[in-house]
């Protein structure tokens, strides 16, 4: 409409046609451009104990190139097995050694089981499992992790999931106020679960799938974001890309999905496309570290695995 209004000559309708032409082309060759860039590698971490976390331990992963790491405090809060002050003091310690050999405390998986299952359907033993849980927090505060992991819930009773799931969703919203509180945030672990029964008494735990994930995700605030556990999905990707900006964390190994395998992704087990996985955690714009939850030979291998991988990814763009 331009060149009518204007009154312009064919000549000058041609080469404006040609200047668009060319803009659109240098648009399009500069967009795949950037989408071929090579990401920056992720840092690399992995989970450890609060009684792993030694001064030989920690210094030696600093001179492997991890980190950060992953710890849980289920050795000394099982009811019986310390006292408060017992516990602060090794909370304490352990906190200082990894500040000393310069390891960031990036997540604190909490403690699991039916005991403390967040989606306990009788209301009372909810209330119960949600105030473990925040005195549980309390020693974590000391600890200045950035993410503060749980797991939705246990096994499951037959036909009892929609009650479950509500259960879960209100413990969470409430325990989310807690882990804010210490400057944390707070995500939900996907679990294992490509059957939905376990045994003829009991369902496999919730965010079992795909769609039961995002289904829980999507009725949680938008401040409590999520896990994906490598080991516990076929096809992980799916569940990264699904997820989105909502993904916070990862734990890292290979495994068929089926079962809990926990294998070394460099071990040669496990059915995992480590491209593919790679290519989603770029894709939705994951900077959390490379958090490994397996096996693994020794901690020097888990940096020199990661940056396998990562050079197969890579090899892949570059074609």
């Amino acid at each position: 409409m331009l060149y009518k209004q204007t009154n312009i000559t064919m000549k000058q309708k041609i080469y404006l046609q040609t200047l668009l032409l060319f803009c659109l082309l240098l648009i399009s060759e500069s967009t795949q451009s950037k989408s071929k860039q090579a990401p920056q590698p992720l840092k690399v971490g992995y989970s450890v104990g609060i009684n792993g976390i030694t001064t030989e331990k920690m210094k030696y992963a600093k001179a492997a190139g991890i980190t950060c790491i992953e710890t849980s405090l289920n050795a000394i809060v099982e009811k019986g097995k310390c006292s408060e002050e017992e516990i602060i003091r090794r909370v304490k310690a352990a906190k200082a050694i990894a500040d000393e050999a310069g390891i960031q405390i990036w997540s604190i998986h909490m403690p699991f089981g039916n005991d403390v299952d967040l989606s306990k359907a009788d209301e009372n033993e909810r209330k119960s499992v949600v105030e473990y849980h925040k005195s549980v927090l309390q020693y974590c505060r000391i600890l200045k992790p950035k993410i503060i992991l749980f797991h939705p819930s246990f096994y499951l009773g037959l036909n009892e999931r929609d009650v479950r799931m509500n259960q879960m969703i209100q413990s969470a919203i409430e325990l989310n106020k807690e882990v804010k509180k210490i400057g944390a945030k707070m995500v939900i672990e996907n679990m294992l679960g490509y059957e939905l029964l376990k045994d003829k008494n009991r369902e496999r735990p919730l965010c079992r799938t795909v769609d039961e994930m995002m289904t829980i995700m999507n009725r949680l605030p938008k401040n409590i974001y999520a896990a994906v556990d490598m080991n516990h999905i076929k096809n992980p990707e799916k569940l990264i890309r699904a997820l989105g900006k909502r993904l916070k964390s990862v734990h890292v190994s290979d495994g068929d999905g089926k079962k809990e395998c926990h294998y070394f992704p460099c071990s040669g087990k496990g059915e995992n496309n480590w491209v593919d996985i790679l290519s989603a955690l770029n894709e939705v714009n994951y900077k959390g570290p490379f958090m490994y939850e397996s096996q693994y030979p020794d901690v020097k291998d888990l940096v020199s695995c990661y940056q396998t991988l990562y050079e197969q990814y890579i090899s892949t763009i570059k074609r």
